[in-house]
C-alpha cells in the first residue's frame, strides 16, 4: 500500500452526492435509485441501479494513493483474470476506458456482484475457493506487475513502524513497551523472511474472507486494490481460522484444491506468521495515516484510547511467541 501522503482524506469532503451523480451521468449511465454506501474506508464506494435496470458499483479512489499506471495495471489484471474464467469483479469499459476522472477525482464502474458472505468454516466453500485461487495463481505466475509495489518487510513493516514513531498516536506512557515489542517482532519476522527465497507472483494481496462473495455459481472475488508481487501464501493464509488443528485441516483442503491447477511450495508455510506480523503493524499505521480523514475517528474511536494500545502490546507479545513456534504444516497421514 502506497502511503506517501496522509492528508488525502480531506479531499473526500468534496465528494458530494451531486458530484458523484454528475460523474456517473457523464459516462452516459443514469442512476435510478439512490446511492448506497458500501463498507470501504480507504476509498469511497457506492452501489446503485441505473435506468436500464442494471446494478453497478462506483468506486472513487483515494486521491494521491496510487498512480494512474498502478490503477490501470490493477484493472488490466482483473480483465485478464476474467478472460481466464475467474469469477472476479472487473471494471466496466466505457468510451474505451476503465479509469475515469471528474472534478479531480478518479473513479471506476463495476457491475454489482450479488451474493452472500463467504463462510470460511464451510469446508465445501473453502474447497471451491482454493480451486479458484489455484486458477488465479496459475495465470498470475505467467507475468509480473510493473507498477504495483511489492510485498516486503520494509514496505509493510519497517515503514509502518517508522510512521507510528513519528505520528504521536501511541500514548507517551506506552511508547517504550509498544515500540520495543514491535521492533522485536519485526526483527524476527524479517529474519525469517530473509532466510527464504521464494519467487514472487502477482497476488490479490488482501484476500481475506470479506473480499469473497458466495454466489449461486460459487465464489466471486472482489477488490484488487492491494494487488502486488509477493509469495503465493499471502493469498491463502487469511483463510485459516481457529486452533492449530483446525488451521491444518483448512490448509489441507485449500491446498488439495489449489493443487488441481497450481503447484504450491509447502516451504512457504514458514511465512504465515511473519506475514501476520507485517499485517498487524501495517494495520495500525494505516489507521494512523488516515486519521485526518473524518471517517476514521468516527469508525475507529478506540484507536485514540490507551486501552487499545495496551491490547496491542499484548497482541504483539503473543505474535512474538508465535514466530518462535514451528510453522504450520499439513496434517500427518
Amino acid at each position: 500500500m502506497q502511503d506517501n501522503n496522509t492528508g488525502a482524506g480531506f479531499h473526500f469532503q468534496a465528494l458530494t452526492p451531486d458530484l458523484i451523480l454528475d460523474a456517473i451521468e457523464g459516462l452516459g449511465i443514469y442512476p435510478e435509485t439512490g446511492l448506497v454506501a458500501l463498507n470501504s474506508y480507504e476509498n469511497r464506494v457506492y452501489q446503485f441501479r441505473c435506468d436500464r435496470g442494471r446494478r453497478y458499483v462506483v468506486k472513487f479512489y483515494r486521491p494521491e494513493r496510487w498512480s494512474d499506471a498502478q490503477i490501470q495495471e490493477e484493472h488490466d489484471y482483473a480483465l485478464a483474470l476474467a478472460a481466464q474464467d475467474v469469477p472476479i469483479a472487473i471494471p466496466v469499459i466505457l468510451n474505451g476506458k476503465t479509469l475515469h476522472t471528474h472534478e479531480g477525482f478518479r473513479f471506476t464502474l463495476f457491475p454489482s456482484i450479488g451474493g452472500r458472505a463467504f463462510e470460511v468454516d464451510n469446508l465445501d466453500q473453502l474447497e471451491a475457493v482454493g480451486r479458484f485461487i489455484g486458477r488465479i495463481h496459475q495465470y498470475a505466475a505467467q507475468g509480473s506487475f510493473v507498477y504495483r509495489e511489492p510485498l516486503t518487510p520494509e514496505i509493510l513493516g519497517q515503514a509502518s513502524l517508522d510512521w507510528l514513531k513519528r505520528s504521536g498516536h501511541v500514548p507517551v506512557n506506552l511508547q517504550l513497551a509498544f515500540f520495543t515489542v514491535v521492533e522485536q517482532v519485526l526483527a524476527k519476522a524479517t529474519a525469517i523472511w530473509q532466510g527464504q527465497d521464494f519467487p514472487g507472483i502477482r497476488l490479490h494481496g488482501d484476500l481475506h474472507p470479506g473480499n469473497i462473495l458466495w454466489t449461486p455459481e460459487g465464489p466471486g472475488f472482489v477488490d484488487l486494490d492491494d494487488a502486488r508481487m509477493g509469495p503465493a501464501i499471502q493469498d491463502l493464509w487469511m483463510m485459516l481460522t481457529g486452533d492449530r488443528r483446525q488451521c491444518q485441516l483448512q490448509l489441507e483442503i485449500l491446498l488439495e484444491a489449489y493443487g488441481e491447477f497450481c503447484d504450491f511450495d509447502t516451504r512457504q508455510l514458514v511465512l504465515i506468521e511473519p506475514l501476520r506480523a507485517l499485517r498487524m503493524v501495517h494495520y495500525n499505521a494505516w489507521i494512523s495515516r488516515r486519521w485526518q480523514d473524518p471517517a476514521f475517528p468516527a469508525n475507529f474511536p478506540w484507536f485514540a484510547e490507551d486501552k487499545y494500545w495496551e491490547q496491542q502490546i499484548l497482541a504483539f507479545k503473543e505474535q512474538l511467541a508465535a514466530l518462535d513456534e514451528p510453522p504450520l504444516s499439513l496434517l500427518p497421514y
